[in-house]
């Protein structure tokens, strides 16, 4: 068997090989963002292939920018390894059928035998968990790819957001610490504080005072922090603080109360 029809037969299995590996980083890079294994897996073979979406999945891709980016590269290497394996396929069909029968037995054979090799590198759990982790490790090490979605984790399209806080002499929070000022009981949640030195503090406690000149790095509902922005150290800042509380608590026990109803609404009959 010439080198010539060597290549002619294992250009199809070639082609497959380097869509599957396209899929897997892409199941990587998908992962970064935030997503599952398992379904990052699913959306990364569904985008390649062109099919297998549900709207729901649909719109989970769209509304972030970052996987959207992803899925659409995937789909136009899908349609780009498509028709390579049909530009490949193509000559090998013809040169079997002019074949002799014994150049088209071993022809068959080494076609069927890379295919199956194919499958079970596809198929294998522990290829599958090594090439995960070397892509990942490729991916930290040799790029500078961000594709974590923090727009996506933190639901910022759905009225959350993050926001800087300057904190001033005259703020609500100046000099007391972040027991003290229990703004998770307003639905705010204290990220890092920016010191005026220039130190970070990135895992605050209960402990940690908030001092004049400090910039809080806060993530809530953007009403909520937009009103803390404004607060003042004076009896109206107070109170707005004692309002904000109740109103979080209402908001948290009218949730707990669709919860208690869904539970009852999926429980079966008996």
């Amino acid at each position: 068997m010439s080198a010539t029809n060597l290549v002619g037969i294992i250009a199809l299995p070639a082609v497959l090989l380097v869509g599957l590996l396209i899929t897997r980083v892409a199941t990587v890079m998908l992962t970064f963002t935030g997503l599952s294994r398992d379904l990052a897996w699913f959306q990364a073979r569904s985008a390649f292939s062109c099919c297998g979406f549900t709207t729901r999945e649909a719109e989970r891709i769209a509304e972030y920018p970052v996987r959207r980016r992803i899925i659409m590269f995937l789909m136009l290497m899908g349609n780009g390894t498509v028709v390579l394996a049909i530009t490949s396929l193509v000559p090998f069909v013809i040169r079997l059928s002019e074949a002799e029968t014994g150049s088209l037995f071993s022809s068959l054979f080494i076609f069927g035998a890379s295919l199956f090799l194919l499958w079970v590198l596809a198929a294998s759990k522990w290829v599958d968990r090594r090439l995960f982790r070397l892509i990942g490790w490729a991916l930290r090490t040799f790029t500078r790819l961000d594709v974590r979605d923090y727009h996506g984790l933190l639901h910022l399209s759905e009225g959350f957001t993050v926001l800087e806080v300057p904190v001033k002499a005259d703020h609500w929070a100046t000099g007391s610490n972040l027991m003290q000022l229990r703004l998770a009981d307003e639905g705010i949640q204290v990220l890092g504080i920016q010191r005026v030195n220039g130190a970070y503090v990135g895992t605050p406690t209960g402990e940690t005072y908030v001092r004049s000149g400090d910039t809080l790095l806060l993530y809530g509902r953007e009403d909520l922090l937009q009103a803390l922005d404004q607060r003042r150290k004076d009896e109206a800042g107070n109170l707005a603080h004692v309002e904000a509380c109740a109103s979080q608590r209402a908001l948290i026990e009218e949730q707990a109360r669709r919860d208690r109803g869904a539970v009852r609404d999926s429980a079966p009959f008996t």
